[in-house]
């Protein structure tokens, strides 16, 4: 670890210096009151950013503005300095800004005392009135070019200009301006780099600066990490949405910014660091053999063949087509994955009986061939669930189901057991969709026996939970899920790498192997001992999905979604599925 910070102070000015970088200020009348802004700068004094001092905790009941700052108060903390900026506020009895200084890393928290429900909280700027007169919201100002962001996203843009705004979270869709969930949720980190964007894979060559968010899971309690810019200037946002009650005293998670030589290496000093902090899992990760095996999901087959709604044609006899396709060429996949809909209702996760008349005893078959089978767990419906064990909108309408509420809590426990359990179906486990759904707004209400749990928080409540039930039933069960959180580790066996998406800024089409090499490379830093499903949906053309398929094999678990046709009704031959059993024939052996 590198030498402890030391600070100097001059009339005009104090300086934290640091083996990585310096943080200072301007202190006297002319200081933080007046222009409420420090100055990182890495090591050679290039400056990285002016930090605004300026930040804001909002609620329902008072929008959050600085009215007057204190100087900044600065005392040592061990091998750290923490300079404390203490904020008169128009929301709070009491509010300060700190920012600890350790030996790699600028550390930011806010602390309030008083009564609210939070709705927004923003950080590296806030709403204020400063002594000059000057007011409205303030931002921090980037020395930077590129903005590194580690999640897909439509259009696909991993590294994108300074400029652009990010959101990071567990809400979104297809929908113009949503298409940011694919992983729900993604690492909470950031990079800014110096260097211009070129593509939107390519991270510029230079030094960079990281800034990840650090806490507890259960303090997780917004939706969504917004990188909000206006021009040259942004901050930081975390969407509460109303659903944190204060009552005495609240620290924000903490926002670490830290000096780094690439985007890669920010994602692996974030999973790091939050094991370090004890906010995630450091156990070593026990993959059990079958899980490795390669994976037949039907999903995309469903939708090739048409002439109904994809869910429609989740049946018996369809997938049984589907298998009989696969045995002519040869085809053997480990795993079998009933994706949407086998469900009468989503919600109550009851077999549709017309279009699996016999689920369990399809599910034994499959374990005579040596096979395990994995049904597609749709997060979040509430369709089938009385309103009581549901997140309700203003007129009372079921929204989500409700992992805040004892009763539906059990009423899941009872589920996977009728699922899982050698009694009922006798399935192996669950790939988890639509964590992406987690509920949204300011006005939806819990269950009448909730603890309100929200945002991502409530996610990770959910898939505990049903992880949990799994394994205790079945202790090799699979649970996979697109939660690309190290938080999420000990309660996600494998990870999805999601749909693929389609153009880049441009409007150009994006290689489909692009974007799996991409993904791949931020799941391999942040649980880096998982193993990864590398899906395979939605493929452009034949060409495309072959050359993905070729790529699948060397970074994680080969899964094939296509046996008849492309969606564009390319036919797929018999000489199209040999090359698919060639590349699982090598993964088979590289394993061996």
């Amino acid at each position: 670890m590198s030498a402890a910070p030391s600070v100097t102070r001059d009339p005009q000015r104090s300086t934290i210096r640091a083996a990585s970088y310096s943080l200072s200020w301007t202190t006297g009348p002319s200081g933080i009151a007046r222009s409420p802004y420090f100055e990182l700068a890495d090591a050679d004094g290039a400056r990285w950013m002016r930090l605004c001092a300026l930040s804001s905790i909002h609620t329902r009941q008072n929008r959050d503005e600085s009215m007057r700052h204190a100087e900044p108060e600065v005392r040592a903390d061990g091998d750290a300095i923490v300079v404390t900026v203490r904020t008169e506020s128009t929301a709070w009895r009491e509010r300060t800004l700190e920012l600890r200084c350790t030996s790699d890393a600028v550390e930011i928290v806010l602390d309030a005392e008083g009564e609210g429900d939070i709705t927004d909280v923003t950080l590296l700027g806030g709403d204020g009135i400063l002594t000059t007169g000057a007011a409205g919201t303030f931002r921090s100002g980037f020395d930077a070019h590129s903005l590194y962001v580690p999640s897909p996203t439509e259009p696909v843009a991993f590294v994108r200009p300074i400029w652009s705004a990010a959101s990071l979270g567990v809400v979104g869709d297809a929908d113009p301006g949503r298409l940011n969930g694919i992983f729900s949720p993604p690492p909470l980190a950031l990079a800014f780099g110096r260097a211009p964007v070129t593509d939107a894979f390519t991270p510029g060559e230079g030094a960079w600066l990281a800034a990840w968010l650090r806490g507890p899971v259960e303090t997780l309690r917004f939706t969504t990490m917004r990188y909000d810019p206006v021009d040259d200037g942004a901050l930081v946002r975390l969407a509460h949405e109303g659903h944190t009650r204060v009552d005495g005293r609240w620290r924000s998670p903490v926002l670490v910014l830290r000096p780094t030589a690439s985007p890669a290496a920010a994602l692996t000093e974030y999973r790091d660091d939050l094991q370090r902090a004890g906010h995630a899992p450091s156990a070593s990760k026990t993959v059990r053999p079958w899980w490795l095996e390669p994976i037949f999901c039907g999903w995309g087959a469903q939708v090739a063949r048409g002439g109904a709604p994809a869910p429609d044609l989740c049946r018996q006899e369809i997938y049984d087509e589907f298998l009989a396709r696969l045995a002519e060429v040869s085809l053997d996949p480990g795993t079998i994955v009933v994706d949407d809909r086998w469900q009468a209702e989503y919600g109550t996760a009851e077999p549709d009986q017309d279009a699996w008349p016999d689920l369990s005893g399809w599910i034994a078959d499959r374990h005579a061939e040596g096979r395990r089978v994995l049904l597609w767990w749709k997060a979040w419906d509430p369709a089938g669930l009385p309103a009581e064990e549901c997140i309700t909108d203003a007129a009372g309408r079921p929204v989500a189901a409700d992992p805040g509420s004892p009763a539906y809590l059990a009423r899941l426990d009872r589920m996977v057991d009728r699922l899982l359990s050698a009694g009922g179906l006798d399935a192996d486990g669950f790939k988890l969709d639509f964590t992406q759904r987690t509920p949204s707004g300011a006005t939806l209400r819990p269950a009448p026996d909730s603890d309100g749990v929200w945002g991502i928080a409530a996610l990770h409540r959910l898939v505990a939970r049903l992880h949990a039930a799994a394994t205790r039933i079945k202790p090799d069960a699979l649970v996979i899920t697109h939660t690309v959180h190290p938080s999420f580790g000990d309660i996600a066996d494998m990870i999805r790498t999601n749909d693929v998406l389609e153009h880049d800024r441009d409007g150009e089409a994006v290689s489909v192997a692009a974007q799996l090499r991409a993904r791949h490379e931020i799941i391999a830093a942040v649980l880096p001992e998982h193993p990864v499903d590398t899906d395979q949906w939605p493929m452009p053309n034949r060409e495309e999905w072959l050359d993905y398929a070729r790529t699948q094999a060397k970074l994680g678990v080969p899964a094939l979604y296509y046996v008849e046709q492309m969606h564009g009704e390319e036919p797929i031959d018999v000489e199209h599925l040999a090359e698919i059993a060639r590349t699982w024939d090598a993964y088979r052996a590289s394993r061996s």
